[in-house]
């Protein structure tokens, strides 16, 4: 496997010697990914669709979501509950992020960048439906796309903006909560697609760390004191995940808090490259494909 990625993009592979150069990293990023939806509490609630989807699937839980699951067949898109909001497809480790967000009714959140809105749905659901939400994103393309999902989702406390994801650094101890699921190489979306392989560039990873620290820097300076801000990524690179925090570290009083959820996880990277990171980033959950059979991840749960 190792050397068909190899025959592919060299370059990663060697890159990637040095984060996991198990047989069973490539192994699992070969494979077909797994299936899986989240039922929207907005519409109708989980023991009902799913007593229905039953009828004609073979569905398995989401250990870490209550409203997700895993599906054996395909046709699922062409069921009547995905045609009318009641479930929407999303991978199964990024049903993460809104988890962990510990939140409640009521409060004011910024999805820094939103589109396609699957999170922002989960987390209109987690809110009831209260508050408010600012889905923003910075592309007119993806914003037509996040607002139809809102809407066929009834998200109805959701308000969106189309700006530059360093523009809410203005907005100084704001937000309640944040939620910055941040523009990456997407390493972990290779078993959905090999053109993420092809497309892999060690350049393109530090212009998008660059990029990724500028957000996070923006985000928590838009947290209010107490609040809480997860970071996350679908790539394994450390330049875009562990350097990341560990320059909100370098640079704010922000604390890590540790990711306690029921998830197998890969120990987050503390030297990459000749550069050392704080030694809390072993606070923050990184997940391999091999680990849970799912997409490679990243996520960081941070308190101002």
């Amino acid at each position: 496997m190792k050397n068909r990625f190899a025959e592919i993009n060299r370059k990663f592979v060697e890159k990637y010697e040095k984060i996991d150069d198990s047989d069973e990293f490539y192994e699992f990023m070969s494979k077909p990914l797994r299936q899986s939806f989240r039922v929207n509490t907005l519409k109708c609630d989980v023991k009902t669709v799913i007593e229905e989807l039953e009828k004609k699937f073979s569905l398995e839980k989401v250990p870490w979501c209550k409203e997700g699951f895993f599906v054996e067949e395909e046709g699922i898109t062409n069921t009547p509950e995905f045609v009318l909001g009641l479930i929407f497809m999303q991978e199964a480790s990024s049903m993460i992020p809104p988890v962990v967000m510990d939140l409640n009714k009521d409060m004011f959140i910024l999805d820094m960048a939103a589109s396609p809105g699957i999170k922002t749905i989960q987390i209109s659901q987690y809110t009831e439906n209260t508050g408010c939400i600012i889905a923003n994103d910075v592309k007119r393309d993806r914003i037509y796309i996040l607002i139809s999902n809102l809407q066929k989702a009834g998200a109805i406390n959701v308000r969106v903006t189309m700006k530059d994801g360093r523009f809410f650094k203005r907005f100084r101890d704001t937000f309640d909560r944040i939620l910055i699921d941040a523009p990456c190489s997407n390493v972990g979306m290779i078993r959905k697609n090999y053109k993420y392989l092809k497309i892999w560039r060690q350049r393109d990873v530090e212009a998008l760390s660059k990029l990724q620290k500028e957000l996070i820097y923006a985000g928590y300076l838009a947290l209010k004191p107490g609040g809480i801000l997860v970071y996350s990524t679908c790539t394994l690179d450390p330049e875009e995940n562990e350097e990341v925090v560990d320059y909100l570290l370098s640079n704010t009083d922000a604390k890590l808090e540790r990711i306690k959820i029921s998830v197998k996880r890969t120990e987050p990277i503390l030297e990459f490259n000749g550069k050392i990171y704080n030694e809390e980033v072993r606070k923050c959950l990184r997940i391999h494909p091999q680990n849970n059979d799912t997409e490679g991840f990243f996520i960081a749960k941070i308190r101002k």
